[in-house]
This record gives C-alpha cells, structure tokens and sequence, in this order.
C-alpha cells in the first residue's frame, strides 16, 4: 500500500514526527531505532475452545497450565489473537486458565496486565 511506504519513509527519515504524533519530546526518537519487521507466525496449540452456537455468545478459550513456563501469558493471547484474526467470527470471548497451583503462575505479567484485569480472563487455582 502506498500510505504504508509514504509512512515508513517519513518516519525512517524523521523519526521524532512520530513521538510528537504521541506527545512526548522529539527528542525520544534519539533512543530508537525504526524498522519494519517481519512477525512470522508460529503454530500454536490451544487446549480448548468453546464455540457458542449463536454470535451473542462468548468464545471460551481454556488453557490449563500445570508447568511453569515464563512466556505462558505471550503465548496464551498470541493463540487467542491469531484465532481471532483467521476466523470470520464476530463474537466475543474470555480466556480461562486453570492451574494446579499459584506457585505454578510464574512469568512476567505487567505488560498483559490490562487484559488481566479487564474481567476478560478467570484465572483458577485448584490448590
């Protein structure tokens, strides 16, 4: 797409134009480096899904996670966002993950955070 080009010229060429797009001081686009990059997908397994039978009816995407694994939550809505994105369905959903234990939760967690605690994910611990 043209725009696409116009916009990665412009801000290869004037970086500081997109952090004051975003009201911070041009001066932030000395810390960056802009580049367009290439995400390739990977196959991803979920462990569940519960498909409603009409579209007013969440999606229930189940994980259950009985090891520690530190890149859990980047996995889990990477599943979720590729299902979402290469289907047709307009419904909504909620993510449940069920634990053994809270010490199995590990990882870090504060980049998910909002999606944590906007009720979209229940999280249970069966200790």
């Amino acid at each position: 797409m043209k725009t696409d080009t116009l916009f990665y010229q412009l801000f290869q060429t004037f970086p500081h134009f997109f952090f004051e797009l975003l009201n911070l001081p041009p001066e932030t686009a000395n810390h960056y480096q802009f580049s367009s990059v290439e995400v390739k997908q990977l196959a991803f397994r979920l462990d569940g899904v519960f498909l409603p039978d009409t579209s007013d009816s969440p999606i229930y995407f189940v994980e259950v996670q009985f090891q520690k694994d530190n890149k859990f939550y980047s996995r889990f809505f990477c599943e979720i966002f590729l299902y979402l994105h290469q289907t047709d369905l307009g419904n909504n959903w909620q993510g449940v993950i069920i634990y053994p234990q809270r010490r199995i939760e590990v990882g870090e967690t504060s980049r998910y955070q909002e999606l944590l605690n906007s009720g979209r994910v229940s999280r249970f611990y069966l200790d």
